[in-house]
């Protein structure tokens, strides 16, 4: 058996490196300029330690860009470089010095960006050459320039610069001269850099004068806004959390709360999470959260680290401490990942209890802008509805709200049936569904108000936690029969077939109109004197699986299948009463119509003959 190392030459590795180290060529500025940060924040740790004397001086990161020479070079004045450090930390790939800074001075280095050694180098993705000019903080230290063609070949040689810290200028390859365009630098900036802790400025900032745009002798800084998340919930106010996500989301309406995300252990984390007003289901979008690397954009895609209900939020979670991979674009599989998405959970559904327990009233109010998150959460996660049952709400046709326990409280005398199931009654729209809701109140019954995307799929989920109890909606079926009180007689089938055979079922069957795709079934039962002559019902089960259908894969099935409706005749009624005596075609006609019209189902012609015959009625 012969063993060995496996061999890895610069020659091989370099092409790979510069093509497919990064998922993105954009990348590369945020990588020269997280460097660029690590050098100055190092240079502030060591003055705090007492190793660098005298002033700082300014700080200030500088990218600039040269279009005649086909030049972009970022400049800071950090703690520079030797010839020893270059030949340590550039010419060895992936020896990172910010991880040997880290381990030096593990108690006192904050917000040291880079860890893998690898980010000077995604310069060659859209560079012909790079060049380093720097010079160290160190006493005695003499300038440096390295340079490299992006071959394994590079040439280091004394080099002329006045202060401390690192130049480096990228030569933009021809197939890359978008980098060159001021625009396309500014706006990557702003992406990537716009909360580092160090000012980034690129030219100067323009003004309006004499009808034309001028630049000004002041630096025009990229990341001006602070990350407010830094701060800890006891320096900020209202206002200032309201300020920072206009800014964020600029074309946004004011959030309807936000939480602010603060913990150190088992990992770091920071952030501020803002539920956003929502006027309409279309205004919902995901990857609204940003996510950071000490205080560096990463992505927008945060799957794994959010939850999905929680996608949908907007905000900024910041976490050293999340596993990702080389070029910190993905998020790598890691046991942090998941208890990071727990954390945030727990936190979320924490603040709203406490919003709800604090201020009922003001959580009411903002219910059905924060329903449809809570719903989602509930469906997509059983821990969550654990956790959200005791403040998820219920909206009755009152417009009143009441907690799941609350109700139940509320309709179990009157909403029982004779089995013991407690019936729920509901409505997916209030004005269509009015006199099917008004027919149910007049009965003592009360009416939840259900006309959300995902209430469909809830009434599903709570059917299932809730220990008897049945959602039925309000035009599922007569009322007697949604929530039955006394136990039905044993049928005579010979009775009922003759009920079915009456005229005035056949009458009705005979005139009912051929629509496609839905079937209908006559029927006479005693519904009371007070009570309307016809009601059109809708299978509660087939309606259901037909609404689940348009959002659940491997339901086609059901949406294919033609609707179900029921007309029930009021043999009680005194207009029902008097068609069974002599039966008059009109008002079959009249009657029918009606029924469709106020289920939405009379259109076109069929209306339009519909308002005729009505008009000669009045006659």
């Amino acid at each position: 058996m012969a063993k060995g190392n496996i061999g890895v030459t610069t020659e091989n590795i370099f092409p790979v490196i510069k093509k497919f180290l990064y998922s993105d060529h954009e990348i590369f500025l945020r990588e020269m300029v997280s460097n660029a940060v690590d050098a100055t924040q190092k240079l502030k740790t060591l003055a705090n330690n007492g190793e660098v004397k005298g002033e700082l001086g300014d700080l200030t990161i500088h990218v600039a860009i040269d279009e005649k020479k086909g030049t972009l070079a970022i400049s800071d004045s950090g703690i520079g470089m030797t010839e020893e450090e270059i030949d340590k930390y550039i010419n060895q790939i992936a020896f990172s010095g910010a991880n040997d800074f880290l381990d030096k001075y593990k108690d006192t280095a904050n917000g040291i960006i880079g860890h893998f050694g690898l980010g000077f180098y995604s310069a060659f993705m859209v560079s012909k050459k790079v060049e380093i000019i720097t010079l160290s903080y160190k006493d005695g230290a003499k300038a440096v320039k390295w340079s490299c063609d992006g071959s394994p070949e590079f040439e280091i040689e004394e080099a002329s610069r006045d202060s401390r810290g690192t130049d480096i200028v990228l030569y933009i390859d021809d197939d890359c001269k978008e980098f060159l365009q001021k625009g396309t630098i500014l706006q990557l900036l702003g992406k990537y850099c716009k909360f580092l802790p160090v000012p980034v400025a690129c030219g100067k900032k323009t003004e309006w004068k004499d009808g034309k745009s001028v630049e000004t002798d002041e630096d025009n800084v990229i990341n001006a806004k602070e990350a407010l998340w830094t701060k800890t919930p006891s320096q900020l106010k209202d206002e200032d959390y309201k300020e920072f996500y206009r800014y964020l989301y600029p074309m946004s309406d004011e959030p309807l709360f936000w939480i602010h995300l603060n913990v150190d252990f088992p990992f770091n984390l920071t952030g501020i999470l803002y539920f956003p007003r929502v006027n309409s289901n279309i205004d919902l979008q995901r990857n609204k959260v940003q996510l950071y690397c000490n205080n560096v954009f990463v992505t927008d895609q945060v799957e794994g680290i959010m939850p999905d209900f929680l996608s949908l939020l907007h905000g900024v979670v910041d976490s050293p401490d999340i596993p990702l991979n080389v070029s910190r674009s993905y998020l790598q599989s890691d046991a942090n990942v998941k208890k990071i998405s727990t954390y945030i959970t727990k936190k979320v559904s924490d603040r709203l209890n406490s919003i709800f327990k604090e201020n009922r009233k003001d959580f009411e109010e903002k219910w059905d802008s924060l329903k449809l998150f809570i719903d989602y959460g509930m469906l997509s996660q059983e821990d969550f509805y654990e956790k959200a049952k005791d403040y998820a709400l219920f909206k009755d046709s009152e417009g009143k709200y009441f907690t799941y326990e609350e109700y139940k409280t509320l309709i179990t005398t009157e909403q029982t049936d004779v089995d013991g199931n407690l019936v729920y009654l509901y409505a997916t729209n209030k004005d269509e569904q009015y006199s099917y809701i008004e027919a149910a109140k007049a009965k003592g019954y009360s009416v939840l108000i259900m006309d959300g995307d995902l209430d469909v799929a809830l009434v599903s989920l709570l059917e299932r936690k809730m220990e008897k109890s049945r959602f039925n909606r309000v035009d599922a079926d007569i009322l007697s029969r949604l929530i039955q009180k006394e136990k039905e007689e044993k049928k005579d089938d010979k009775k009922d077939e003759k009920k079915e055979d009456e005229p005035i079922v056949k009458a009705f069957k005979d005139a009912l109109p051929k629509l496609d795709k839905i079937e209908f079934n006559v029927e006479l039962q005693p519904m009371g004197e007070g009570v309307q002559p016809i009601i059109m019902t809708q299978s509660e089960y087939m309606r259901r699986m037909k609404d689940m259908s348009r959002f659940q894969s491997g339901m086609n099935f059901y949406g294919e299948m033609p609707d179900m409706y029921s007309i029930v005749l009021n043999s009680d009624n005194e207009v029902i009463k008097s068609l069974t005596s002599q039966t008059d075609e009109k008002q079959i006609a009249q009657l029918i119509d009606l029924a469709l019209l106020q289920n939405g189902l009379l259109k076109g012609a069929a209306l339009n003959e519909f308002l005729k015959r009505s008009f000669e009625i009045l006659k």
